[in-house]
Parts: structure tokens; sequence; C-alpha cells
């Protein structure tokens, strides 16, 4: 990974974007996308994570977050990708809907024979790119961009109608997940 994208500060806000390997669009299925959503969930309640805002959309997620004193982002995330990983890993290949099963499989295997850190497969890349947020103009912009990703993709025509983002607390509605205030 780079220098560049490493958490620096662990009282830090960031836009963190991680993906799944190959960008595979994995997140086509609500069941997929409900896995990410609980572990998030999880992840305030227990491992620390502050969220502010969140977006899954077909192959990566996108977060806006930071770690509570005396917890660090870099292990949250590492924390939260293994579990996802193993849980997508297994819904997928149990899932007898899953008409791309074998591909998805193998490429996952094939992604962890050549990687050091797994050693049976890989579902998300290693990066997780994340960026601090260091003003009020570069949260809100990282914040439109994320809410506008799944319009911009055509999967929505306004932010608030994509269930699997943040943008509907936003609008005062509830979304998925409850998010801490900025």
């Amino acid at each position: 990974m780079s220098r560049k994208y490493k958490f620096r500060n662990p009282e830090g806000i960031y836009f963190i974007s991680y993906a799944v390997v190959g960008w595979i669009d994995i997140f086509t299925r609500p069941e997929y996308k409900n896995i990410v959503v609980d572990s998030l969930i999880y992840c305030q309640k227990e491992k620390g994570l502050e969220l502010f805002a969140w977006c899954i959309m077909t192959n990566h997620v996108h977060l806006i977050a930071r770690a509570k004193n005396g917890f660090l982002m870099q292990d949250i995330i590492r924390d939260m990708k293994k579990f996802t990983s193993k849980k997508l890993f297994l819904a997928i290949e149990e899932n007898p809907k899953e008409s791309r099963k074998a591909w998805i499989i193998s490429i996952f295997k094939r992604a962890g024979e050549y990687n050091s850190n797994n050693t049976y497969f890989q579902v998300w890349r290693q990066d997780n790119h994340p960026i601090e947020l260091a003003s009020n103009a570069e949260i809100d912009r990282r914040l439109n961009y994320l809410h506008n990703n799944p319009v911009k993709a055509g999967i929505v025509e306004h932010p608030e109608d994509y269930k699997y983002s943040s943008a509907k607390n936003f609008c005062g509605e509830t979304g998925l997940i409850e998010i801490d205030p900025i």
C-alpha cells in the first residue's frame, strides 16, 4: 500500500474506500450487502467505530468514519474485512441462486494463493485507501461524492432512494444503519 494512504491520525475522520478483489460485482444481491451492513452495526457497538456516512456499491464500499478513543481505525477495518470475507465467501458458496458461483469462488481462491496474508481465499483487496478529512469542506465534498455514487452509477435517481447508503439519514429518515452526527 502506498505511504500516502495510511491511518496516521488516530483521532482523524477518514474517507475510506475498499473494494472486492478484481472489482467483482458481488453486491448485486441484498443478502451479500446485508453482511456488510450487519458488520458495520457490530463494529459501531463493539469495535469503537464512529460511522458518519456509508455506501455499498456493487463492488466496493465507502465510509466516512473515525475510531473512538482507545480504538484504532486500521484495526476496525482489518477485523471487519476479515469477518465479512469469511461470511461473504460462505454465502456465495452456499447460495443455490448464485449463477456466477464457480467463477467468483475461483477468483477469490486465486487471489488468496497469491497473497501470503491469506491461506485459502481473498475477498477484499488489501488496500483501504483512507483519506483524512481535515475540514468541513472536505467532509462535505466526500459526503456528496459518497451519496451520489449510486446516482452516477444509474442505480437510483436520487441519493435518498438508495437503500444501502446513509443518504436517507441525511434527509431525516431512518436508514439501515444509525449514523453518528459529524
